[in-house]
């Protein structure tokens, strides 16, 4: 969400100004373009080098460039807030919130901000002593912001720079960061026909217990699925991730769902059959389990052991099954061999809209890795070969696919 997007990082004069150096750096590992405007009492506690250096970007304090210079620009702060996709003020002193709730332009931040679009997100995170941030002026100037479409992020409880311990901490760079990757996705239109749908999305391996210290599993690391639920997040779905064991951070706008067992994620799944627009079924289920699971550790008493196990429901089948015309259900065939014909009678045999078929060779597709090569196939078993993407890549084209089975009525 973050790459080619344009943002302004506005610093006023606080010791939280010291932690904005590490944001910009994640925001433009994130793909993003930073440019920093910095006040006059903030550049005290934070140095233009340092942000320059940070941002790849020149750093604008002043309203009034030297005329010396050639070629000077003398309305950058109108041309800045046209630039920006997101206008962040972090951190934001009681001065400059007072500053910009009375619509006063004295500087170049106050400018660049009353030059933002009306439909712009403006994030602000106040950072001041607790006493100061919990004043009835503070407040009433907050809620003039508020008023007038600003989201004000409070701030946290902890160690001040007085050596108190309270209200008024701003929070950490990768907490910001997160935050403005949300206000992102919630601003960005990009006329999808999933906008407002009910998206379930299931992700990542299952665990079957053998006793309560091991259990039968596979090497899918959710990726694939995680990928696809940011991507429908990012088009304005209502998305549902049912989560397997997995170790990745759950996608801004998503609402997550973690299970460990097939039948866990099944009875999650069914709980939401009746209510979805589109099912994806990207985990990768255990399809058996074992049949008595030991109560303890099971000890090793012989030179073999036998398990019996127990056929998993089958959560996209019984899906299918119930779902109505409106509904789309789709699915993955993990194949070795015969990919294309094992497919194609999967979603025959699941009544599926649209089957992604991932060849597995264990290096640039499948399971733990960075990559993926799917063939879509759709209902009347036309095969549409991707080229390797990367697994974000290939969401954003399964989605594409999935778009245009959505009836614009439904």
């Amino acid at each position: 969400m973050l790459r080619g997007k344009n943002i302004i990082i506005a610093i006023c004069g606080g010791i939280a100004a010291y932690k904005i150096p590490v944001l910009v750096r994640l925001l433009k590992k994130g793909g993003a373009n930073v440019k920093v405007v910095l006040t006059a009492s903030a550049a005290r506690f934070v140095s233009e080098l340092t942000l320059a250096t940070v941002s790849q970007e020149q750093v604008y304090c002043s309203l009034f460039p030297p005329v010396e210079r050639e070629n000077v620009d003398y309305t950058r702060h109108i041309s800045l807030g046209e630039w920006a996709d997101i206008f962040v003020v972090a951190p934001a002193t009681a001065n400059t919130i007072a500053k910009l709730a009375a619509g006063l332009c004295d500087d170049m931040l106050s400018a660049c901000f009353l030059t933002l679009r009306p439909n712009k997100p403006v994030l602000l995170f106040p950072a001041m002593d607790g006493e100061m941030f919990t004043s009835s002026s503070v407040q009433r100037n907050l809620a003039m912001l508020l008023a007038d479409g600003a989201r004000i992020i409070n701030p946290d409880s902890g160690e001040l720079a007085s050596g108190q311990c309270g209200l008024g901490r701003m929070p950490e760079p990768e907490a910001i960061a997160a935050l403005i990757e949300e206000e992102l996705l919630k601003s960005c239109n990009k006329h999808s026909s999933l906008q407002g749908k009910s998206v379930v999305i299931t992700a990542g391996p299952t665990r079957e217990k053998i006793d309560d210290v091991r259990f039968i599993s596979n090497y899918s690391s959710g990726k694939m699925g995680f990928a696809i639920a940011r991507a429908a997040a990012e088009r304005g779905a209502k998305v549902t991730l049912l989560a397997g064991p997995v170790s990745l951070i759950t996608p801004p706008l998503v609402e997550r769902v973690d299970v460990e067992s097939a039948k866990e994620m099944y009875d999650a799944a069914r709980q939401l059959f009746e209510t979805c627009d589109v099912f994806v079924s990207a985990a990768a289920v255990a399809d058996y389990r074992p049949d008595s699971p030991f109560q303890g550790k099971l000890k090793k008493n012989g030179e073999e052991l036998s398990l019996t196990l127990r056929k998993n429901p089958d959560i996209l089948a019984e899906f299918s099954k119930q779902k109505s015309p409106s509904q789309i259900a789709v699915g993955f065939a993990l194949e070795c061999e015969d990919g294309l014909k094992n497919a194609i009678k999967k979603r025959i045999e699941k009544k599926l809209d649209l089957i992604a078929l991932n060849f597995y060779d264990g290096k640039s597709s499948g399971f733990e890795v960075e990559t993926n090569m799917l063939t879509l196939i759709g209902s009347d078993d036309t095969a549409t070969v991707l080229p390797l993407l990367s697994k974000p890549d290939a969401a954003n084209r399964l989605l594409e696919a999935v778009e245009k089975l959505i009836q614009p009525d439904s």
